[in-house]
């Protein structure tokens, strides 16, 4: 559906990485974990295209003032890379959004008596906070957060306030381990007793890693693709990536906003 949103609120998080909290429609409410949105600032004709971007999560709002109606709202989190994000950034309580959501396909929740192991970093950690909200309903689950920095290990808090187990590893040591989080989801499954399911979403070389990690030990794991989008719905082709079986020889592409953006990690081509 396409709607027009208010902002209620929007706060730099970390270095260049933002929150904002928006309206949305009753409807709303039912959106999976691992959907998105495509949006562009009301009235605006530059940047032109819209934008996607994880939800993050769905709640209602209740207004400060007596009487007030609560409002449901959606929340994303997002990293200031060009004009559309430096644009957003600008925006304040009550600046409008144009907003067509929630669309793509999101995650698998599985089954209850296993255990979820999440891995995301930066804006990557973005579609998994709703997921590990559902999750915790009925399994043990665990975080893997990485980053280069500190700067890039987002919402923490949040995720322990679920009742989330969290790990954290950035490269230059500056919170956590040092080193890659890849490596403590390793010890992690080396020591796990009984079954489990990955589920994964941030830059592409972590996602390659993860996959190759669960391949080795025939795991199930999903993992939510970041992609640039034009249209969000499947009629440009622009945000395909290489299916499984794809070669120069025989073409396999699946376009990740409509059949996306989660997929079983084993759809997908990935570097060995």
């Amino acid at each position: 559906m396409q709607f027009t949103s208010m902002i209620l609120s929007n706060a730099e998080v970390s270095p260049g990485y933002w929150r904002m909290r928006v309206t949305a429609p009753q409807e709303f409410a039912a959106a999976s974990p691992g959907q998105f949105v495509m949006l562009r600032v009301s009235g605006a004709i530059d940047p032109l295209l819209r934008r996607p971007f994880g939800i993050f999560d769905v709640g209602v709002h209740t207004p400060a003032q007596s009487g007030a109606v609560p409002q449901p709202f959606f929340e994303m989190l997002y990293r200031v890379v060009g004009k559309g994000t430096a644009t957003l950034a600008t925006l304040h309580g009550s600046d409008l959004l144009d907003i067509l959501g929630p669309l793509g396909s999101g995650f698998n929740l599985g089954a209850a008596d296993e255990e979820k192991l999440i891995v995301g970093g930066g804006v990557g950690l973005a579609p998994l906070y709703l997921l590990a909200r559902e999750l915790v309903k009925k399994s043990p689950v665990r975080l893997f957060a990485g980053g280069r920095t500190r700067d890039d290990i987002l919402c923490i808090t949040e995720f322990e306030r679920l009742g989330v187990e969290c790990y954290t590893a950035t490269e230059d040591g500056s919170l956590g381990e040092c080193g890659l989080v890849t490596e403590a989801l390793i010890r992690r499954l080396d020591a796990l007793q009984g079954r489990a399911t990955i589920y994964a979403c941030g830059p592409h070389g972590m996602l390659n890693a993860v996959a190759n990690i669960a391949a080795d030990r025939s795991i199930p794991c999903q993992v939510s693709l970041e992609g640039y989008m034009a249209c969000g719905v499947g009629a440009c082709l622009g945000c395909v990536a290489p299916g499984h079986g794809h070669s120069p020889e025989t073409p396999d592409f699946r376009c990740v906003c409509t059949e996306g953006p989660v997929f079983e990690s084993g759809e997908l081509k990935w570097r060995d």
